[in-house]
């Protein structure tokens, strides 16, 4: 009876202090993030525009569809989707596509098709000279090039200090493991939804918003240090 009832006390306190401990580790280790990686600095600010776009304080994904914008359609699509539906009601946050005037009609016909009576006011479609958009692009660190049409189907995150943001270490814990070799994401294929999605959209996105909320609330461990030495390692 006296054993039953030891057994009986160390199973009731367990059950208490379980949840007890994982509400502390949680309150610990809440603000403990790694911030998404700086993959490279100082990108070149957009074009002078009418509607006065710029990069320079705003969180943007930039876009490239080129000169026939209608043929990178589902990548347009699944951008509005799964990145610019989840994230229009962030602060500053806007979605960026750059084309060359020749390609305003076709782009406004491409509009009209992934509108669906949805809210498009921080989805800009920037149009300029064919060579300020490959001057724009060259600033970028790509896995892709731009193609014939100036257009490719990756995205690329910026953040308000003009900071190409991704990751230096897009290895699976697996690869890891095994020490494969170190390869990074610093683009972002909009044909590929589960790569849009649950690693721009579902991640990478959210870490960033995190980040400068939790600067704004003066929470923010800033790494720069470990950043600096990957961005160094990284473009030796």
């Amino acid at each position: 009876m006296e054993l039953s009832s030891r057994k009986r006390n160390i199973v009731l306190s367990i059950l208490f202090f379980l949840p007890v401990a994982f509400i502390i580790i949680m309150l610990l280790s809440k603000d403990n993030y790694n911030p998404l990686d700086i993959v490279k600095e100082s990108i070149s600010e957009l074009p002078a525009n009418k509607d006065s776009i710029q990069l320079k304080g705003h969180l943007t994904v930039l876009s490239f569809l080129g000169k026939k914008p209608m043929k990178h359609s589902i990548a347009a699509l699944n951008l509005k989707e799964l990145v610019y539906d989840r994230n229009k009601g962030f602060k500053t946050f806007q979605v960026v596509v750059m084309l060359p005037y020749s390609a305003k009609n076709e782009a406004e016909e491409l509009l009209k098709e992934i509108k669906s009576y949805e809210d498009l006011r921080f989805w800009h479609l920037l149009y300029a000279d064919e060579s300020e958009i490959e001057s724009v692009f060259n600033s970028l660190k790509s896995d892709v090039e731009l193609d014939e049409n100036l257009a490719c189907d990756s995205v690329y995150i910026i953040d308000r200090d003009m900071n190409q943001r991704g990751r230096l270490d897009d290895r699976t814990d697996e690869e890891i493991e095994n020490e494969s070799p170190v390869y990074g994401l610093f683009d972002y294929d909009c044909i590929q939804v589960a790569e849009l999605k649950n690693k721009m959209a579902a991640e990478d996105m959210r870490v960033l918003f995190k980040e400068y909320r939790d600067k704004r609330k003066g929470i923010f461990a800033e790494s720069n240090k470990r950043r600096e030495k990957d961005i160094k390692q990284n473009n030796e």
